[in-house]
């Protein structure tokens, strides 16, 4: 007998609403899941079929999943963090230390936000590692691997723009010293550095030009990046795995053919 959770499910998926945004409804062939795919903004990006060895541990240690999942978290806690925070010299840092002592739950949610940034960071180093050590950058997946190296400096630059945020000495020395460094750059070097500045040194110009990079730039372009990313992985043949990528096989064959002719 189902369970009433399962039948009100069922009595919700049988709605002309429901039926309305998802046309092709259940069903357990391929083709009808192919079509649920197809018609999804959303689910589109994937593939219909995924080979069971690769939702194992091993396979990939879900570090991308794990990323993708800092990433959304990084996105919700800014968001409510943007509801306190103005991006103005004189109110800055006030706001900050309001928000750890002030706002309710300001602590946790500031807190959390920065740990989500730093194991971002790690998880995106651990799983181009990943990726490395198991060859997936080789054709016909190279396209995607770059893609992934442009994600990676996104990671990289939204951790460094919101250094800048709390406006605190430690934020303010430590972009003084990186943008010091980017001038370093040959021939175009100053013109990197004033434009990340707004100008010649850290000021308010600096602070709101690294708040919209921060919280509008690069998350878009990272979501976009994302989107790419993953529909690549559909059209190069799912997740990676030796023994079915083109040729394979074929020389599978023709190291045992040589053992077997050995004296």
């Amino acid at each position: 007998m189902p369970s009433p959770i399962a039948t009100a499910l069922d009595r919700l998926e049988r709605t002309r609403v429901w039926r309305s945004i998802f046309r092709s409804g259940k069903g357990r062939s391929t083709l009808h899941n192919a079509l649920v795919i197809q018609q999804s903004v959303f689910l589109h990006l994937f593939s219909v079929k995924v080979r069971k060895r690769m939702l194992s541990l091993g396979a990939t240690w879900y570090l991308g999943t794990l990323t993708l999942a800092t990433f959304l978290l990084l996105v919700v806690t800014g968001v409510l963090l943007m509801l306190y925070y103005h991006p103005s010299v004189p109110q800055a840092y006030t706001d900050v230390k309001d928000l750890q002592f002030v706002v309710s739950s300001g602590l946790f949610l500031r807190n959390l936000h920065r740990w989500s940034a730093h194991a971002m960071v790690f998880l995106a180093f651990a799983h181009m590692f990943r990726v490395f050590y198991r060859g997936a950058y080789r054709p016909p997946r190279e396209f995607n691997w770059v893609v992934g190296v442009v994600l990676l400096l996104i990671t990289l630059l939204l951790s460094y723009t919101g250094y800048l945020l709390p406006w605190d000495q430690l934020a303010y020395w430590a972009i003084t010293v990186g943008t010091n460094i980017s001038s370093a750059v040959p021939l175009v070097g100053d013109k990197i550095r004033f434009l990340l500045l707004g100008g010649h040194f850290v000021n308010a110009n600096a602070l709101l030009r690294f708040y919209v990079l921060h919280c509008v730039i690069l998350p878009l372009s990272a979501v976009l990046f994302l989107a790419v990313h993953f529909w690549r992985i559909r059209k190069d043949g799912g997740l990676y795995v030796r023994e079915s990528e083109p040729g394979a096989a074929e020389a599978a064959q023709t190291s045992t053919t040589e053992e077997r002719e050995k004296p």
